[in-house]
C-alpha cells in the first residue's frame, strides 16, 4: 500500500483501506487465538476438544482465505504473479478450507454437538 497510488495518493492513505487492514489483523489474531484454545482442549484430552478443533478448523481457514483475497485486492493484478508470495498464500489458504475434513463438514460436527437432545446444556460446555 505505500508502493501504489491511486488519484496521485499512496493506498496507505486511504481510510477505507486502513479500514480493511485493522480488520484483517483483529481476524488474524481472533483466528490464532481460536487454534490455541482448541489445542489447548486437545492437549488437555476434554471431551469436547473434537468440536472446539472443528470450529477452530473452519473459522481460521475461512479467516486466511478472506485476509488473503482482501490482500490480493489491495495489490491488484500485481497479487496474482509469482514475484509476490500472495498468490501462493490465496491458493495454500484455499487448500486448507478442503483438507482434513472440509469447512461443511467441521460445521456439521458444530451443530450436531449442539443439537444433541440429551439434558446436558451444551452452550455452557462449548465456553
Amino acid at each position: 500500500m505505500h508502493e501504489r497510488s491511486q488519484f496521485k495518493r499512496k493506498l496507505s492513505s486511504f481510510q477505507a483501506l486502513q479500514f480493511k487492514i485493522a480488520d484483517m489483523a483483529t481476524e488474524l489474531v481472533a483466528a490464532r487465538q481460536m487454534v490455541r484454545l482448541a489445542a489447548s482442549r486437545l492437549d488437555a484430552g476434554l471431551p469436547q476438544a473434537t468440536v472446539y478443533c472443528a470450529m477452530a478448523k473452519q473459522f481460521a481457514t475461512d479467516i486466511g482465505f478472506r485476509v488473503c483475497n482482501e490482500a490480493l485486492q489491495i495489490h491488484g493484478g500485481y497479487g496474482c504473479t509469482r514475484e509476490y508470495p500472495l498468490e501462493r498464500f490465496l491458493r495454500d489458504s484455499r487448500v486448507h478450507q478442503i483438507v482434513e475434513g472440509t469447512n461443511e463438514i467441521m460445521r456439521v460436527i458444530v451443530s450436531r454437538r449442539m443439537l444433541e437432545t440429551d439434558s446436558t446444556d451444551h452452550t455452557e460446555e462449548i465456553r
